[in-house]
């Protein structure tokens, strides 16, 4: 695996993942008009309460002390720099003078020096306005350009990858019910770079191995192959993004309890994940499935033989850069002539 000499038959097994990650998809969808997601008040406007946090209480503390005066569903953080955040849905005075009161004394802070500030629903529709275009606009520059470096084709193969990837971690999101904030928009718009980058390595080498081996092999043969010799590269860059990513999430929220940095991490660690499994068994095979329909690689499938046959096709590669005279072992290297001297 690490030399690339693997012969797994990718597209061969395509049509089981293709219908395992249709099923998925399909159930995202589902999950996320039947649970809608778990929105943030940036985006759907509420209450942030900051107080300078005198008393040094935990977070658990500060939720203890809310859960007595029935806000037990308020977003508790407490920052590096010494405050306590709280935010909360929509408030009327009398209640937001409740919640203020409550954060205060749990915090042992002054009243007067607490920071209340509200956010209405219009900035939460400026938000996700934004988030889209950010995405639509993502979306066409990556077509454009696998357009213009390979084919159109490619770059639909390419962009479905992606919506798998998107589908599948809001479904996550939805069933799970992790808080959607800016910044997990943040994190979603970075794993869809993730993702591309092994799709792009992916195609980058079927083009290629198409160019190599011309007529000796199917298109499945060469996306087989070309999947093999960068499976070990797909799977160290997932790992080296993965595992920070993961010490991020475990060592910022559990032992330092930043919220913030939980939800940019959750996204990151769920997207990357999934989109490594996409750039192997969704991408590369929707495109050996797509191009198999053309006339000239169905004429050159019969020419040689229907199937994928990776181990055929790693065999003619090694054949076409071998060298084209082999020197032969029983072969004596003569010595040099001698010259003879002039008098």
């Amino acid at each position: 695996m690490y030399r690339g000499e693997t012969a797994f038959d990718f597209v061969g097994i395509s049509k089981k993942t293709l219908v395992v990650s249709s099923i998925f998809v399909a159930a995202s969808v589902l999950l996320m008009v039947v649970r809608p997601f778990n929105l943030s008040i940036d985006f759907t406007g509420g209450v942030i309460i900051s107080v300078e946090n005198n008393a040094d209480v935990t977070v658990e503390e500060v939720r203890a002390d809310l859960r007595d005066v029935g806000y037990a569903d308020a977003r508790v953080q407490v920052t590096g720099d010494g405050f306590i955040l709280v935010q909360t849905e929509s408030l009327d005075a009398d209640e937001m003078d409740v919640l203020v009161v409550a954060v205060t004394e749990a915090a042992g802070s002054d009243i007067n020096n607490a920071n209340v500030s509200a956010v209405g629903p219009t900035f939460g529709a400026e938000v996700t306005r934004k988030a889209i275009q950010a995405l639509v606009v993502f979306l066409i520059v990556i077509a454009l350009f696998i357009t213009w470096r390979f084919e159109w084709k490619m770059a639909v193969a390419a962009l479905i990858a992606l919506l798998h990837d998107l589908v599948i971690t809001g479904g996550l999101y939805a069933l799970a019910g992790f808080l959607v904030t800016p910044s997990t928009i943040i994190a979603i718009l970075t794993i869809l770079g993730y993702s591309l980058y092994d799709t792009v390595v992916v195609f980058e080498k079927v083009k290629e191995n198409t160019q190599l081996l011309h007529d000796q092999s199917t298109i499945s043969g060469i996306v087989n192959l070309s999947m093999n010799q960068v499976l070990m590269r797909s799977i160290n860059t997932s790992l080296t993004s993965l595992l920070p990513v993961g010490s991020l999430l475990l060592v910022g929220f559990l032992a330092l309890g930043a919220e913030t940095l939980k939800e940019f991490a959750l996204a990151l660690f769920i997207g990357i994940a999934i989109g490594t499994y996409s750039s192997i068994f969704v991408a590369a095979p929707v495109l050996a499935r797509w191009k198999e329909s053309e006339p000239e690689w169905q004429q050159r499938a019969l020419r040689l033989g229907k199937g994928s046959e990776p181990a055929r096709v790693v065999a003619k590669v090694e054949q076409t850069e071998a060298p084209a005279v082999a020197p032969s072992k029983s072969a004596v290297a003569r010595p040099p002539k001698q010259r003879r001297k002039r008098r």
